[in-house]
């Protein structure tokens, strides 16, 4: 069979479809996330599609205006606010069919209209319902290759619980946590149902000191996470976890630096970027959603480590990276304890991509523009095969 691809064979440029928004907390930053990569794409190179899906879960053709994408007067945009009135009843549809990448756009009494092949698709998705591995699966079963990793990684990049038992299963460095699962809040007498969830909690605390974060087990961005200093204010914490996952993760608190760094997947393997430094914030408890992407909380680039410690920790954010069977990129975050040592806190399999956001400024320190990152992930995507690999 010859590797030729379509595009090659049809004399025209790849077509990138740069996926977006979804039905996850974070729908708002994935749309600023693709935002500034479409801004990135070199026209000249690619063509590009952009889709998004509506906070309801519809596929949607939006328009092509990194302009829009923007945060704007502290709030983040949508989906809905992108899709043209013409276009408010149709949806994008992949071919289920693994032969073929037509991408189709249907509405309601319509005949379908053919919008040409996807030859990879950019899916710029956080949070659940995109980069979990579920977007993956689809992709694969349609036989469109993708920026980023697999449904393994995906999934376990997605879930803190299970990312934290293959580190250690790989020896690497994790610090005390307690999960919480969605049936144990069922259980109980009437009236005392998640009695004993709560003890497992509070026990914790009592082993491990306060403060404690409570997380949803399966989010990002710092959404729905609170640092909890006392008992009083646990029950709060939990719900507003719960909020986002019916499954929890408690950490305990790390006393350190936080540290950060990037994995890029080039030609010969994956490599490592300079680490960053996210400082204390003042005006934040912790490194939380707004500190991140409402007031863009400054990171230290490259982080003030001796020598030993940067190799340190690139060696370690490779060996995550492999360890979790991840493709394209990650970014892995660490504390560096007070005794000098580095503890893993958890991976990114699609991290904030913005201009300002540390993954790119990191690799933009070592020698990789924002523009040449975008480039790669595309070009890696391209040369990976689908389906078992």
């Amino acid at each position: 069979m010859s590797s030729e691809h379509s595009y090659e064979r049809q004399g025209r440029k790849p077509r990138v479809a740069v996926v977006f928004g979804g039905r996850s907390s974070e729908h708002g930053i994935s749309v600023v996330t693709a935002g500034a990569v479409m801004g990135a794409i070199d026209r000249n190179k690619y063509e590009v599609l952009p889709i998004g899906i509506t906070a309801d879960g519809r596929w949607a053709l939006t328009a092509d205006d990194p302009a829009r994408m923007a945060i704007a007067d502290r709030q983040v945009p949508r989906v809905e606010e992108l899709v043209d009135e013409e276009a408010e009843d149709g949806a994008v549809v992949l071919s289920a069919d693994p032969g073929s990448r037509e991408v189709v756009y249907a509405e309601p009494g319509q005949v379908p209209k053919a919008l040409g092949e996807v030859d990879v698709v950019f899916p710029m998705l956080h949070g659940p319902y995109g980069e979990d591995g579920t977007l993956q699966g689809m992709l694969d079963l349609s036989g469109v290759p993708y920026v980023g990793s697999g449904v393994l990684a995906s999934a376990v990049g997605m879930d803190k619980e299970y990312m934290k038992r293959v580190f250690v299963s790989y020896g690497l460095p994790v610090g005390p946590y307690v999960v919480i699962r969605p049936r144990e809040w069922d259980q109980g007498a009437p009236g005392q149902e998640g009695a004993a969830a709560r003890k497992k909690i509070v026990d914790f605390a009592a082993d491990h000191g306060w403060p404690v974060f409570v997380k949803p087990a399966r989010a990002g961005s710092s959404i729905g996470i609170t640092k909890v200093g006392e008992l009083a204010a646990l029950e709060d914490a939990i719900a507003e976890a719960r909020r986002h996952d019916p499954k929890i993760i408690v950490e305990a608190a790390v006393s350190g630096r936080e540290i950060e760094c990037g994995v890029l997947e080039f030609e010969e393997g994956p490599r490592a970027s300079v680490p960053a430094e996210i400082p204390p914030t003042t005006s934040h408890d912790f490194y939380d959603f707004e500190a991140k992407y409402i007031d863009s909380a400054a990171g230290i680039v490259p982080a003030p480590l001796t020598a030993e410690e940067t190799a340190e920790v690139q060696r370690l954010a490779v060996a995550a990276f492999e360890a979790c069977s991840c493709e394209g990129l990650v970014r892995a975050d660490f504390f560096r304890t007070d005794d000098g040592g580095f503890v893993i806190n958890e991976i990114n399999t699609m991290p904030g991509f913005t201009p300002i956001s540390m993954y790119p400024r990191m690799w933009q320190e070592s020698g990789v523009s924002y523009p040449e990152l975008v480039d790669r992930l595309i070009q890696a995507a391209l040369r990976r095969s689908t389906g078992l690999r």
